[in-house]
């Protein structure tokens, strides 16, 4: 006997499902479609009685091909504004074990082609490049969250075989911000430059530190310059958060606001671009968006182009648009804020990743021990 529930969650409707025969161990699967849940029923329930049902089953006849697609199947319907990045992530594994059965997907293979993802030349043949460590663990990363849903959602495997695969080292690098001169010759040919939006864009991350994805998925109605804040729905982390504006960007994004289109409103919505223009991704983890909205103008503004001609023109080098969230950070700790502001600003839910900008602000540490000292010990 099957039993077929529906449960409302946060990430919308869910259908639970029971399959229960005498003498058998109870199943029980989650499924986002009624469909899908009445198809496995009869699937099941014919295995079963027939004795071809077993533990390993579905994980010998789904594939890590069919795993990825399942994921981002998800990531679409939940978490739509990472859907591309994870596509990225998910495709280059698929790409290369998409054949593989989950039961044939052993940390040591996994591991194998960790090693072969860190080994492969991603550049040109004049200037080779490797992926960074911190790369690999993104693309581990991706695959295990596939892999968790495999185990907890769809019940097609019973471990997580990526428990069991190390992550590489990561370094923790130095931290590039713009100097004063950097950041007086990058606005102004921000400013001259023939994309109007840049400067406000630019100026808008460089005050905010808000990461590009969130600032191109901002739209009006979480926009007030009058109160000088905006409201970010979909982070990185997951958490909603709001982010002050400056005045000098509240009066700009007014201005920006006179003039809006009426089929998109995302506050830098995308337009035509020029002919003779080629379109450029910003760095190699940040996937490009689909032709098709961008051309049809209901996706968000692409203007690498233009970031990149900025950068020529201000002759500011090893540079990338990321790094004025760095910027941010950097320039918030040289003003004596604390490490728990640096994360309440950045939207970071630990402390770890703020440690970087620590070293930023010993000066103004070493004040607040001083005036301690002569307060207490004259």
């Amino acid at each position: 006997m099957a039993t077929i529930q529906k449960v409302e969650t946060k990430g919308g409707t869910r259908y639970r499902v029971q399959v229960r025969l005498r003498g058998h161990r109870p199943v029980s699967v989650n499924f986002e479609r009624s469909t899908d849940a009445r198809r496995w029923v009869q699937r099941t329930e014919s295995d079963i009685r027939e004795g071809r049902y077993f533990p390993t089953y579905e994980a010998r006849r789904r594939t890590l091909a069919d795993l990825v697609d399942r994921r981002l199947e998800a990531v679409k319907a939940k978490r739509p504004h990472d859907y591309d990045r994870q596509r990225l992530l998910l495709g280059w594994w698929k790409k290369k074990l998409g054949d593989y059965t989950l039961d044939q997907c052993t940390p040591a293979l996994i591991a194998e082609y960790r090693d072969r993802l860190l080994a492969e030349d991603i550049g040109t043949k004049e200037t080779p490049r490797h992926r960074s460590p911190a790369t690999a663990n993104r693309f581990l990363s991706a695959l295990s969250k596939a892999f968790s849903d495999a185990v907890r959602e769809w019940h097609w495997l019973h471990d997580n075989p990526l428990r069991r695969v190390a992550k590489e080292q990561e370094s923790q690098g130095c931290v590039r911000y713009l100097s004063d001169e950097e950041r007086e010759k990058l606005l102004d040919a921000c400013r001259k430059s023939e994309l109007p939006e840049l400067y406000l864009i630019v100026l808008f991350a460089v005050t905010t530190g808000m990461r590009r994805g969130e600032l191109l998925g901002l739209r009006w109605p979480d926009v007030d310059p009058e109160r000088g804040v905006a409201v970010i729905h979909h982070t990185k982390n997951g958490d909603k958060r709001s982010v002050p504006i400056v005045p000098e960007v509240a009066a700009l994004l007014r201005e920006h606001g006179k003039v809006r289109r009426l089929d998109n409103d995302l506050v830098f919505p995308a337009k035509p671009r020029k002919p003779g223009r080629r379109k450029r991704k910003l760095d190699a983890a940040t996937p490009a968006p689909d032709a098709a909205p961008q051309s049809k103008g209901r996706g968000p503004l692409w203007f690498d182009e233009y970031w990149y001609e900025a950068l020529e023109k201000a002759k500011v080098k090893d540079f990338r648009f990321h790094d004025l969230r760095h910027t941010a950070a950097s320039y918030l700790a040289m003003s004596g804020a604390t490490v728990p502001e640096i994360a309440a600003v950045l939207g970071h839910r630990t402390l770890q990743m703020v440690k970087r900008y620590a070293h930023l602000s010993d000066q103004h540490t070493g004040a607040a021990v001083e005036r301690m000292t002569r307060k207490f010990f004259g």
